[in-house]
This record gives structure tokens, sequence and C-alpha cells, in this order.
């Protein structure tokens, strides 16, 4: 009897190994539904730009033949330059995330002059003269841009700019009078203005912030530099031609940039399926 029990235990432990040792099947992996492609920024291609600003002017002053001939050169005694709005476009291409470059040109409105001279004249041994006239701008520049990072939504750079601008100066009205007496005055005379070429260049700083993947809103600072090398006015009745020493201009713009690649879709591939192995115990 003793026999029998022990190998009904036995039967029974070798039943439930045996079972320990079926196959053990992990439970239905959860389907992943591919991710949908997204929209990314492109990190190059072409774009257009456009720009208004306010230019804070600076006159280098300005020279000229008095009395017709060139031994008698004279500098005007005084000299300035009024403020003026600036507007203007380019288009670009940016090469990468940090490189870019553009040809833009810019339209500087009208900033009066406003200069004295001092000297004899008509009425009176001691005079000064009141020299008035305006001046318009249109530069042409090829510039280059460093973009510095970007933190968010905001790109700062730095960059600088080389080219050339047609400065276009009108009349200008020379009237001269008595230091001891200002009412009493030669008539004003007018000299013809002229227009010429000059060497600019520009320095650049500021700031992009994106508004769409493709339209970027752009702020920032230019000093631009225009050369002397210029006739500004012509002879008139004894005195002339004029020459300015060209100006600075410290300008506040605003603009927008439009990226023609901006948005670019690329779709997000998910790892190929790993089956998952059966595990046996």
């Amino acid at each position: 009897m003793k026999k029998i029990i022990l190998g009904a235990i036995a039967l029974l432990a070798l039943h439930g190994a045996a079972s320990a040792a079926d196959l053990y099947q992990p439970s239905e992996p959860i389907p992943v539904s591919p991710a949908e492609p997204v929209e990314v920024a492109s990190t190059g291609g072409w774009y257009l730009r456009g720009d208004v600003g306010y230019g804070f002017n600076h006159s280098r002053g300005a020279w000229f033949h008095q009395g017709g001939t060139t031994d008698n050169e004279t500098d005007f005694t005084t000299s300035s330059l009024r403020d003026s709005f600036t507007i203007g476009g380019g288009v670009g291409y940016q090469v990468n995330s940090y490189l870019r470059t553009d040809a833009t040109l810019d339209y500087m409105f009208n900033g009066d002059f406003r200069g004295s001279t001092k000297g004899s004249c008509g009425v009176a041994a001691a005079c000064t003269s009141r020299d008035i006239a305006s001046m318009n701008a249109l530069s042409l520049l090829a510039n280059a841009y460093v973009d510095l990072g970007t933190w968010g939504y905001v790109t700062p750079y730095i960059g600088g700019g080389i080219g050339g601008t047609r400065v276009s100066w009108g009349d200008l009205k020379n009237t001269s009078c008595d230091d001891a007496d200002s009412t009493n005055c030669d008539a004003t005379e007018t000299h013809k203005g002229r227009s010429s070429w000059r060497f600019t260049y520009a320095l650049m700083a500021g700031a992009s912030v994106d508004l769409t993947c493709n339209l970027k809103a752009d702020v920032g600072y230019r000093f631009r530099r225009v050369e002397s090398g210029g006739r500004m006015f012509d002879y008139k009745n004894n005195g002339g031609p004029g020459y300015d020493k060209g100006f600075n201009s410290h300008e506040v713009r605003g603009g927008l940039r439009y990226m023609f690649s901006g948005c670019a879709e690329q779709a997000y591939m998910p790892p190929a399926e790993i089956p998952v192995a059966p595990v046996y115990k």
C-alpha cells in the first residue's frame, strides 16, 4: 500500500513539471499606427525681403570754390543734414542655418541740408551765408549675414554690406547777409544741384522672429557710410562749384522676409516592427 501511495505522488510530480514546460504565449503587441508627416522649417533657399526705416543722418561737411578759382577752396562753416525715412527691398539666399546673403536696393527720402559760410559779400565786408538744399539717395548693396543661433522663435544676427549710392542734390539756395544787420542781405543765388555715385559700406545687427515657417519679421540697426567724391552744386555768380564730404546714417529698420522653401513636409518613418519571439519556461 505504501508503495502505491509513493508511486501516485511521483506521478503527480512528473505531470506538474511537464505542464510547467508548456509554451508561454505573450500577450498580443499593441499595433502602432504610422506617425503623420510633420512640417519642418527648411535651412536653405531663396527669399524676398522688404524694409522700412528711419535714418538719423550726419553730414561730414562740404566745401566750395570761392571766387570761382581752384586756389580759393573754402569749407562750409556749418553743415547739417536732417533725418529722413527709408524704404527698400531685396532678394537673398539662405545658404545654411548660419549664413545668408542678399542684394538690396534702398531709397532714402529727402533730407534737408542747412549750411553757412563766412566772408565778405555785396552788402558788407563781414557776412554770413544761409545755404539751403535737399538730398535723396538710392543705395545698391551686396550683403552677408551670420545668424547666431535660434532661441525659440528668435534668431539674432550680424552682417555687413558693400556697394554704391547715387546721391542726388536739389538746387542750393544761397543768401548772404550783413553780420551787423541780418536784414541787409544780397539777393538769393540758386546753384543747380548735381547727382553722382558714391562708394558705400554698411554694418548691421538685429534679430528675426519666426511668424510662420516661411515668414519672418526682421528688426535691426544699420550703420551706412556714404563716401565723398561727387559734386554737390554748380558754379553761379562767382561761387562754386561745391562738393559734399559724404554722410553717415544710423538707421532703425523693420521688415519682413519671405522664404520660398521655408516649409517642407518630411514624413516620420517609425522603426520597423520587430517580431516578439516566444519565451519558453
